[in-house]
């Protein structure tokens, strides 16, 4: 399994970030190779990938997810994966969006897309896409404000 950590500086703050982050059907908007997002609900998300001619469906279930801090996740079928991306404030007007994902390729193509960088340089270019995509509009499309894995004190 590799580790791909990526982390940008966007010119928003912190809850805009995160609010835009939790607009899961909005990925393929800046994520190479991501052709559609649903949400089923809350905690499950359905992904369609095409990535090298190589076509992925798969299901995603969100295992924390806290306003302006977390959204984090593991797949529950399809490619093994699993990630957390966290929002730090770095003033009233900038955030950090740090992205730290696990990845185990499945079949050839994408153990030689692992092996050779080429993982690692799209999740870069999605962080940097989000990035654009976010100071672009300067206010989030929408956002869920909800609490998942949080225990109860």
């Amino acid at each position: 399994m590799s580790t791909v950590v990526e982390s940008v500086d966007v010119a928003v703050p912190v809850r805009t970030a995160y609010n835009q982050w939790t607009q899961f059907e909005q990925f393929p908007q800046f994520m190479e190779g991501v052709t559609e997002v649903r949400q089923l609900d809350d905690t499950r998300l359905h992904w369609v990938i095409d990535i090298a001619g190589v076509h992925r469906e798969f299901d995603a279930q969100i295992t924390e997810q806290h306003p302006d801090e977390r959204v984090a996740w593991t797949s529950v079928d399809g490619p093994r994966h699993a990630g957390v991306v966290t929002f730090h404030r770095l003033d009233d007007s900038h955030t950090r969006v740090t992205a730290q994902m696990e990845i185990e390729p499945n079949g050839f193509v994408e153990q030689v897309g692992d092996k050779t960088g080429i993982v690692d340089a799209r999740i870069k270019g999605d962080m940097k896409r989000f990035r654009e995509y976010i100071e672009a509009r300067e206010r989030e499309t929408g956002g869920w404000r909800g609490d998942v894995g949080r225990p109860v004190p």
